[in-house]
């Protein structure tokens, strides 16, 4: 579905990614490992097209986007939860779920989001920032899932949340998994990730380093915490 290839990037002079190399099949769950500053965030905007500045190739199924806009990007069926939530300070909780564009087939409802969030069906007049952390990032997810976008890019999911909360983010990237979604995921919750990847790419330095199969990561989970330094 997503074949990323020699991707480089730069933030003005700064060369940031130095030939990133991975691919996420069709309903898989892959996630970018590596520690803060490796590069992971940069490789979700880049494939996004929100960084002006970047060569290789990018490919999602089998259409070029390396030169692509980010409303092009996003209506080729690609969706990005980015780490800051982007949640608007005027808007409701509906009125931000309802924000995006449908721009496919096959995206969830209002009432299916509804029961996988119920806190969101409680709160849908309560203004959008006036929501806890949880709910924001619970918000925020939602938001792409009406989209029809197929491949779902999840940036930082849990950073900062309660662990009662971490857990049903986790029960819910399994459910869009069995419902036919792929998802590409940026974590530092290591715990988290290795109990919902399929292969987990590991990233030095704006590079991949290493692929692990999620069968494979108790036999590399020593040179894996020397990585990531966990």
């Amino acid at each position: 579905m997503l074949k990323v290839s020699e991707l480089n990037a730069w933030y003005d002079e700064s060369h940031v990614l130095h030939g990133m190399e991975f691919e996420v099949r069709e309903g898989e769950v892959v996630s970018l490992l590596g520690r803060n500053g490796a590069g992971k965030t940069t490789s979700l905007k880049s494939i996004m097209g929100m960084i002006s500045k970047r060569t290789g190739s990018i490919k999602f199924n089998g259409t070029e986007l390396i030169n692509a806009r980010p409303d092009i990007v996003g209506r080729s069926g690609i969706a990005l939860c980015p780490e800051e939530r982007g949640i608007f300070v005027g808007l409701n909780v509906t009125e931000n779920l309802m924000l995006p564009p449908v721009i496919a087939k096959g995206g969830m409802s209002v009432d299916e989001i509804h029961l996988l969030f119920p806190n969101l069906k409680e709160r849908a007049k309560s203004p959008g920032t006036k929501l806890s952390g949880g709910e924001q990032q619970m918000l925020a997810i939602a938001r792409i899932l009406r989209t029809g976008a197929k491949l779902l890019m999840l940036d930082e999911p849990t950073e900062g949340l309660a662990p009662v909360i971490v857990e049903q983010i986790g029960i819910m990237i399994g459910v869009l998994k069995r419902r036919g979604f792929t998802i590409l995921l940026v974590e530092q919750n290591f715990r988290f990730a290795s109990k919902l990847a399929d292969r987990h790419y590991v990233v030095e330095h704006g590079e991949v380093v290493d692929m692990i199969r999620k069968n494979d990561l108790d036999a590399k989970m020593e040179q894996l915490q020397k990585r990531l330094g966990i």
